[in-house]
């Protein structure tokens, strides 16, 4: 089980960071998710942990999501300014050397283009994010991703190919 935590743990971070913004709050889901997944499935087989653990992971991202909706409509009904903007959102992971990259431009260029689809990820719906998440970055097949989202086959694949047109629509500067 800790081979699995660790190896997730980095894939997961991202995807609740790009998912609510806040890098403290996405430490805290995914913590929270590692440990639900290990006081409720630690017995279960190894294969399915992984569904497991994006599927708690994506019912916790959608909490967040609910509660903060609730307390935007209180504070904006009480005239009171957002807290969560004083954070610090540093984000350690793009800071990481990449061995693969060795001309500075080409690191620039990289630099710039996943800030680009950071944004255009974050520009996207809710349900479009997760499915293009748990597809490309994560590799789940549509079965797989359709249990972790608690859907359809049909809908995940909808969800997919929209949030792909849009992304390649606003990242065509970028698009090989």
């Amino acid at each position: 089980m800790d081979q699995f935590l660790a190896g997730v743990e980095r894939r997961a971070f991202r995807i609740a960071h790009l998912a609510i913004g806040d890098h403290d709050d996405a430490l805290d889901l995914v913590q929270d998710t590692m440990i639900k997944l290990v006081e409720r499935y630690a017995r279960r087989e190894e294969s399915e942990w992984a569904p497991l653990f994006y599927r708690i992971l994506h019912n916790r991202i959608r909490d967040w999501h609910r509660r903060n909706w609730i307390r935007r409509r209180w504070r904006a009904w009480l005239s009171l300014n957002s807290s969560s903007d004083l954070g610090d959102s540093h984000d350690p992971l793009p800071e990481i050397p990449d061995p693969a990259v060795s001309d500075p431009g080409d690191k620039v260029d990289r630099t710039r283009a996943m800030a680009a689809l950071e944004t255009a990820l974050h520009h996207l719906p809710f349900r479009q994010q997760q499915a293009f998440l748990l597809r490309a970055w994560e590799g789940f097949d549509v079965a797989q991703t359709a249990k972790i989202m608690e859907c359809s086959e049909g809908s995940v694949k909808t969800h997919y190919s929209r949030a792909i047109h849009a992304l390649r629509a606003q990242l065509k500067d970028y698009w090989p």
